[in-house]
């Protein structure tokens, strides 16, 4: 089945983004295509997920699409899509069709995607440049190669080909790393929905619990505000399973004692939130692991604290690995100076990945993280996520008592015009906050 519903905002917001993109283009076309259906297994389909790019630039949420984007005086948008099929709308759903399509997105015009073989060849035609996902799709390569050809061989009749050939990821990644009004107030909802699912967890975990009870908890409480999707697997790790970075099995019983690491947040409107919390699975943080825990927290506030407009995209990853590297020397983990720790290396035993990433669209979001050869500034709009972490495996150099500590700390951060704002700010994170909410459960 599809969800076929029509988008969340406006036509205007996606009129508006086709028309940056083809004001960047300057002269050309581009295609952009629909994410096709995937068989999980026999003839069932994973739930169907539209094509981030595709989805920012239409707003339509059906598989078996294409835009074209013919820049020019007039610029045109296009839009292909499958034709109404009342027998397929019993079994699947609806179908706008290319009339409905056009009508209710705002397209200049619409076709059945049968007919895009045919259409793009014409509309190809005598256009200096020819840009779109250039190596993501072998089988679009090759249509594309094809497409050229068809035009080329119309060379006789003075209609010339594309000459050149661009990614219009180039151009569409830095957009979306740019969120406007309607994306930020999607990525506030999809924040405060998680937010309040880690709660939830935190209310109803206690020792004895298998690791997936406390998942459905956090899925529970997606759907319940209208959230039915994780933007990514949810990651549920007791104890050990914590210094295990992308544990998903999910499977293992809650032991008194230990830490419970939960890497979980909803999409909302094809938007992501990603948020970490760790917390005692008794409620209470032993004294080993208070100190643990308050070493990373120390990490991310100060690396918050550097997400502002002035700093470069790796300022919070600096931040908070010198602090992680002289909490590592109080903790007899590593040995010697800050700058000694850092320059050889010896904290990625205890911390292997960096603190954050895009968010938005994609939970691990587009967007160069450099320019050139340097870190690129941070800028309003931008959001980023801020997650530094220790994970401490049985190891002879470490003190049995911080033995399968795993702690990560995870928040989704706007960078604003001011400083910054915490979408994920309502999810519990101190010691005291976390101990009172669990003594409350």
């Amino acid at each position: 089945m599809h969800n076929c519903a029509m988008s969340t905002s406006s036509p205007e917001v996606y009129a508006r983004r086709r028309a940056a993109l083809l004001n960047k283009m300057q002269r050309g076309i581009a295609l952009i295509t629909a994410a096709p259906e995937a068989v999980r297994n026999g003839d069932a389909h994973y739930p169907y997920r539209q094509d981030s790019s595709f989805y920012y630039l239409t707003g339509f949420n059906e598989p078996e699409a294409a835009l074209l984007l013919i820049a020019g005086d007039p610029a045109q948008a296009i839009l292909f899509c499958r034709e109404k099929n009342m027998e397929r709308e019993i079994w699947d759903g609806h179908r706008y069709g290319p009339a409905g399509a056009q009508a209710v997105f705002g397209f200049d015009a619409a076709y059945p995607i049968a007919e895009l073989d045919t259409k793009i060849v014409e509309l190809m035609g005598d256009q200096p440049a020819l840009y779109y996902a250039l190596g993501a799709n072998t089988e679009l390569d090759a249509r594309v190669l094809r497409w050229r050809a068809a035009v080329q061989e119309k060379s006789r009749s003075g209609i010339r080909a594309p000459d050149a050939l661009h990614d219009v990821r180039q151009l569409l990644n830095e957009m979306r790393l740019y969120k406007d009004t309607h994306e930020l107030n999607l990525m506030r909802r999809a924040a405060t929905i998680s937010s309040s699912a880690h709660l939830r967890a935190m209310r109803f975990t206690r020792p004895g619990l298998y690791e997936y009870q406390v998942e459905a908890e956090l899925l529970h409480e997606f759907c319940q505000h209208g959230a039915r999707d994780p933007a990514y697997t949810s990651i549920v790790a007791g104890g050990a399973n914590a210094c295990t970075l992308h544990y998903v099995g999910n499977n293992a019983l809650l032991n008194n004692g230990d830490l419970l690491l939960i890497d979980a947040g909803c999409e909302m409107g094809s938007y992501a939130s990603d948020i970490t919390r760790t917390f005692p699975v008794n409620g209470k943080f032993s004294a080993a692991q208070r100190d643990v825990y308050q070493l990373v927290l120390a990490a991310q506030t100060a690396a918050i604290a550097t997400a502002k407009i002035g700093a470069h995209w790796n300022s919070p990853h600096d931040a908070a690995l010198r602090v992680l590297a002289q909490g590592f020397i109080d903790l007899k983990l590593c040995h010697g100076s800050v700058d000694a720790v850092i320059e050889d290396g010896s904290y990625r035993q205890f911390y292997m990945h960096r603190t954050g990433h895009w968010l938005g669209m994609d939970v691990h979001d587009v967007g160069e993280y450099k320019i050139g050869a340097d870190w690129r500034p941070l800028e309003a709009g931008m959001v980023l996520t801020v997650e530094p972490g220790c994970y401490i495996r049985p190891a002879d150099n470490v003190p049995e008592a911080l033995w399968n500590i795993g702690i990560r700390i995870e928040d989704d951060v706007l960078i604003t015009a001011t400083g910054n704002e915490i979408l994920s700010a309502a999810a519990p994170k101190t010691v005291a906050e976390i101990e009172e909410v669990m003594r409350h459960g």
